[in-house]
């Protein structure tokens, strides 16, 4: 494979067809992180030659605004239930999932961004901490994940470590996700009031203990049970459920905007100690903690070499991860210099990196220019021949939109490498071959990506018809990053 498709491969998404590929590969990919990050895609699946546009705004809502729809979906639900308003027939509960629903609109305007983008070192990053802060439809959570996506992770990828963590961990998805909405501190008036009319409440430490074990130091740092306590400590009271009336949040948090929801009578009094740090108060304690944790040694060191496994090389050398760990001290966590330090170490690298299933899927369709997902127009469409977005994810074993564990999917490519998982990459291949109408033949691609010899041979012998040619060249050991391109 040529550098600019093997740096493409490991650190991108492929260059589409249209793109002009750069002579100067490494100072093409630093660049990349400063693109310009409009959500790319197509209205219309059934017209071939619909045009790439940004999505419309009304496609994109605000959070307050998908707060909103969430409550206007819960009420008709409820309507559904007592049959009013007609909302038990068919079509009104059809409706009100199409009006009010965000996840399969998100799910597809993230599939779009990584087959239509042009910033796709960007999206790969944007995936890599999308994953790394996991959040899932638990909860009814699925109005606010693509939220947390765009804003707390894609917005923040040239700034701090800091600023993303705690961005990340204030967001209603992930306060959701991991029930932190509906803990209150033991000591806290909500506790007192409650237990004293015979309800329950009190401290849930989920969001306290993945922050400490998968978000920051890792059970390297070897905290203790206390020190996830305290962090819940610091946690609680952050958050309500998105469809909690206006007035209420003013009243219990002196705010309607539900990122920044801090329920004063719910958190725990006094200072608390973390890991040895001690973190006042108040609103203000989360972003001590966070800051905190962001530029912890252990962090420092569990995040480089995760970085380095899902970029740089399957198995990454110390030098590797010592070579972005370098960087992050020197920038004070600083992105952009975090990213710089992964891409030149990607390219310097000569080891092969596998790629996850999704990561696969979106660089098969635009190397060979297929129309593969629905257009924004038919999100909510069936066609026959075509599974819809969420299908396909299910197929793939992978979503961030599904019910799934808050420790992300493994970077580690033993994880994917079963037979079942490969014979699903054949079917999607063949599927995206049937449906997707590839622009390009498999020779065309070869050509197009330096394929090396034992690929070409590989497709060869694969049979005479261009279907099975494609599969075999989508599904080979180079094209899937099994082996040194």
């Amino acid at each position: 494979m040529n550098e600019q498709f093997r740096v493409a491969q490991k650190l991108g998404l492929m260059f589409r067809p249209e793109t002009p590929l750069p002579e100067d590969i490494k100072s093409w990919a630093i660049s990349q992180l400063n693109a310009k990050s409009p959500a790319l895609g197509i209205k219309s699946f059934k017209s071939m030659n619909s045009d790439i546009k940004e999505w419309p705004r009304e496609l994109q809502p605000n959070l307050k605004k998908r707060a909103e729809m969430w409550t206007v979906y819960r009420a008709n639900r409820k309507k559904e239930r007592e049959k009013i308003d007609g909302q038990e027939t068919e079509a009104a509960k059809r409706a009100n999932e199409h009006k009010n629903l965000m996840g399969q609109k998100d799910s597809l305007k993230f599939s779009h961004r990584n087959v239509y983008g042009q910033d796709q070192l960007k999206i790969r990053f944007m995936s890599f901490w999308a994953n790394h802060f996991t959040t899932g439809n638990i909860h009814d959570n699925q109005n606010v994940i693509g939220h947390l996506i765009d804003e707390a992770i894609l917005a923040n990828l040239n700034s701090s470590f800091s600023e993303m963590l705690y961005k990340a961990t204030s967001h209603p998805s992930m306060l959701t996700y991991l029930d932190n909405i509906w803990s209150s501190g033991e000591d806290s008036v909500e506790t007192r009031e409650q237990r004293r009319n015979g309800r329950q409440a009190g401290l849930n430490d989920n969001l306290g203990r993945e922050l400490l074990e998968l978000h920051s130091v890792s059970p390297s740092a070897k905290y203790s049970e206390t020190d996830i306590r305290n962090a819940a400590n610091v946690l609680a009271g952050w958050g309500t459920d998105l469809e909690r009336p206006l007035n209420e949040m003013r009243e219990v948090a002196n705010t309607t905007d539900h990122w920044d929801l801090y329920k004063r009578t719910w958190a725990q009094p006094g200072v608390k100690r973390v890991m040895g740090k001690t973190i006042n108060q108040g609103k203000g304690g989360l972003r001590e903690l966070t800051d905190f944790l962001a530029m912890h040694e252990h962090t420092i060191s569990y995040l480089s070499s995760k970085l380095a496994q899902h970029f740089v090389s399957d198995n990454p050398s110390q030098s590797d991860i010592s070579y972005i760990k370098n960087a992050w001290k020197k920038g004070s966590g600083n992105l952009d210099q975090i990213h710089t330090a992964v891409i030149e170490r990607a390219i310097l690298s000569k080891e092969p990196k596998f790629q996850w299933p999704m990561t696969w899927l979106f660089q098969t369709i635009r190397l060979s220019n297929a129309t593969f997902f629905m257009g924004w127009d038919e999100v909510f469409d069936y066609d026959d021949n075509l599974m819809n977005h969420r299908q396909t994810y299910e197929e793939l074993g992978q979503s961030f939109w599904h019910p799934r564990q808050p420790d992300g999917y493994s970077s580690d490519k033993n994880e994917w490498l079963s037979g079942e998982m490969f014979e699903r990459r054949i079917r999607f291949a063949d599927a995206i071959y049937r449906a997707g109408n590839p622009q390009f033949s498999s020779s065309e691609i070869m050509d197009r990506i330096g394929a090396n010899g034992a690929t070409r041979d590989l497709v060869k012998r694969a049979g005479q018809y261009e279907n099975e040619k494609f599969i075999a060249l989508m599904c080979s050991p180079e094209l899937m990053g099994l082996e040194n391109a």
